[in-house]
């Protein structure tokens, strides 16, 4: 998907929504845990749900991953399902891949050659050539990279926080780099919702790149403190949001009770929309 096909879907349905696919077992209930594959039937009803309320899904690969091949089959019939009935979604493999050259390379053959999803989330520790294989993965479509920026966990102030001699903070530095490998069309930026005010920070230095903002809902991140310090004129933001949406209930009603909360947040963001 390209920038200006994502923002039309913005600006189309009035949400800059992302709904996270992070399924738990433990969560679901439990009358799916019959079904032959729980978790993607678990999938499929929150997709059909909430759908009209969201431009993105991301589902995150070690909710997958926990169980093994079978984990990874709903993982791919996930995928799929929403490619073939909802097209115009944005797909997010949160997978923090990120290695050596030959074996990002690899990395990006698994999710855009693959599986062929629209970005996938890449930690950049090690460097240029860790990223670049998946810039520059050839695809009918340019895919994206979602570089992790600035997390909102309390480690991040280990590292992404410190401050070098000459005043610049590392994930500063990381996003100025990356700025060399990639462009606003194809790459992207992990920022946590909990540091709303960062975003001021974040967007001096990636004015015109769009943002993954994880945090909003059950991690307390604020709707409007993000699009206070980090909308810009096309909108510019993904906000997710996991639990807050699929685990908002646990009865045979959990995809009704989903669908009015991404409803709940599309409205918020209709009104933020707005604004521009």
């Amino acid at each position: 998907m390209t920038r200006q096909e994502l923002v039309n879907q913005i600006f189309s349905k009035k949400s800059f929504l992302c709904v996270g696919l992070d399924v738990d077992l433990n969560k679901v209930p439990k009358h799916l845990l019959t079904e032959e594959d729980p978790i993607f039937a678990f999938n499929k009803q929150i997709i059909d749900a909430t759908a009209p309320y969201c431009v993105a899904y991301k589902p995150n690969l070690a909710f997958y991953e926990a169980y093994g091949v079978k984990g990874l089959i709903s993982f791919e019939k996930t995928v799929k399902y929403i490619q073939e009935n909802y097209p115009e979604q944005f797909i997010i493999a949160d997978a923090k891949r990120g290695d050596i050259g030959n074996t990002s390379k690899m990395y990006a053959q698994t999710f855009f050659g693959e599986y062929k999803v629209d970005a996938l989330t890449v930690a950049p520790y090690m460097g240029e050539d860790s990223v670049v294989p998946f810039l520059s993965y050839e695809a009918e479509k340019k895919p994206w990279v979602i570089l992790l920026a600035l997390t909102s966990n309390k480690g991040s102030f280990d590292f992404q926080q410190t401050t070098d001699t000459e005043g610049q903070k590392l994930f500063e530095k990381v996003i100025k780099k990356s700025q060399e490998w990639g462009t606003p069309e194809n790459l992207m930026y992990v920022v946590g919702a909990t540091r709303g005010e960062m975003f001021t920070d974040i967007r001096k230095v990636a004015p015109e790149h769009f943002l993954l903002v994880p945090g909003v809902g059950a991690q307390g991140g604020s709707l409007q403190d993000v699009c206070k310090y980090g909308i810009i004129k096309d909108c510019g933001l993904l906000v997710n949001s996991s639990r807050g949406i699929i685990f908002a209930d646990n009865t045979e009603k959990f995809a009704e009770v989903a669908a009015q909360k991404a409803m709940e947040l599309q409205k918020e963001m209709e009104e933020e929309l707005a604004k521009l």
